[in-house]
């Protein structure tokens, strides 16, 4: 399993007289975590089932393995629907079948496998999620946390390149949904699939991902690296960030200008964007993500062209990295000298062809309480 490049051009869609978003064009790069955020109402949801061809756009094109999703023949979109996984907000999953029966369903749908190696994928990827010993259970017999991992685990099972995540922070506390983007950034560098979650969740959007866009106002605010939003000083970015009334965004809809601006007045002084926070590294044992590197290249390649807050950001991100940098041309800023040396994978004893995972992902827990990802002030895992 890698990812795969997903490039969206002017993309449009509507339901009838009611415009959802225009005009919407992004590049999901290979193997990277991207977050889309957005007032409720924005159509995240709907860019979604866009996106594997479940509704049709008025116009524009989805590009994937150089073919066109919007224009393709059926049979063809078919085969290029089992690129994707999928994580829906309540799991998905079968009330009347066991989780052994739910995450096999697609092996049974879609490939011919005999059962036994149908049961080894299952095991696998039960295993990658923590659920090892609990195959006989039904959907009702067990915590939200559990559902999420186990339509997770179904997701996985076809070996997906592009993986989309359906606000999974749902119906979870904080505690559970920190545990749960532990979760995401740990498989992301078992799979080196290309992630897109929608979410509400800030703390989700300043620590998993390599990238973030925002929808707002029936179109594309903004998509691009994570430091670039993460410092915006846009108004909308900055009321959504910091969880609060006064700003652009309305209870249902965006305010009129007018209304924002006498908030903005009684209000007064209001502090500006939250602190950076940094982003989630992969458990001990796990290796580096493969996409950082990439990343990093495709990063430091525009950095003269982001604004400047977003520049030094990404710089101080990069202060402690184990690449050697040096000054350039002003024009395209520091360049990395030297490439990094991978935190080394563990040896036998997980799933075939992966690392084992980090201890505690247990059958125990009731949740994701058990899971230790491992990352704390001393741990190389936290990126400082």
């Amino acid at each position: 399993m890698a990812g795969v490049e997903v490039r969206v051009e002017g993309l449009s869609k509507s339901f009838g007289r009611a415009n959802i978003w225009s005009d919407v064009t992004l590049t999901l790069p290979p193997g990277e975590v991207s977050v889309l955020l957005g007032p409720s109402g924005t159509g995240k949801s709907v860019f979604l089932k866009t996106l594997i061809g479940l509704l049709k756009p008025e116009r524009g094109s989805i590009v994937i393995h150089d073919t066109d999703l919007v224009r393709c023949s059926e049979s063809r979109l078919y085969e290029l629907r089992k690129l994707f996984g999928v994580l829906f907000q309540d799991g998905a999953l079968f009330g009347s079948m066991n989780l052994y029966d739910n995450i096999a369903f697609p092996l049974r749908e879609h490939t011919r496998m005999s059962e036994a190696q149908v049961r080894d994928v299952v095991e696998e990827k039960m295993a990658m999620v923590g659920l090892t010993g609990d195959e006989r259970k039904l959907p009702g017999e067990i915590s939200g946390g559990m559902r999420k991992r186990a339509g997770l685990a179904r997701a996985l099972v076809l070996d997906p390149e592009i993986i989309l995540f359906d606000e999974p922070d749902s119906g979870l506390d904080p505690v559970r949904t920190a545990y749960l983007n532990q979760l995401i950034v740990d498989l992301n560098a078992q799979t080196d699939a290309t992630f897109l979650i929608v979410t509400h969740d800030i703390n989700t959007a300043q620590t998993v991902p390599d990238n973030i866009g925002m929808l707002y106002r029936r179109h594309l605010a903004m998509f691009g690296p994570r430091e670039v939003l993460l410092t915006s000083e846009e108004p909308v970015v900055a009321q959504f960030l910091n969880g609060r009334r006064q700003g652009p965004i309305g209870m249902s809809e965006e305010k009129d200008a007018a209304q924002a601006a006498r908030e903005m007045a009684e209000a007064g002084e209001l502090s500006g964007l939250p602190p950076l926070k940094p982003q989630l590294r992969p458990s001990s044992g796990l290796g580096e993500r493969r996409a950082v590197a990439r990343r990093r290249q495709r990063v430091l390649g525009m950095l003269h062209d982001l604004p400047p807050a977003a520049q030094q950001a990404i710089r101080d991100s990069y202060a402690d990295d184990p690449l050697e940098w040096q000054p350039e041309d002003p024009a395209t800023g520091p360049i990395a000298t030297r490439r990094p040396t991978p935190r080394p994978r563990r040896a036998a004893g997980g799933a075939s062809g992966y690392p084992p995972l980090a201890p505690g992902y247990g059958r125990e827990s009731d949740s994701f309480d058990a899971y230790a990802p491992g990352y704390g002030a001393d741990d190389e895992s936290t990126g400082r």
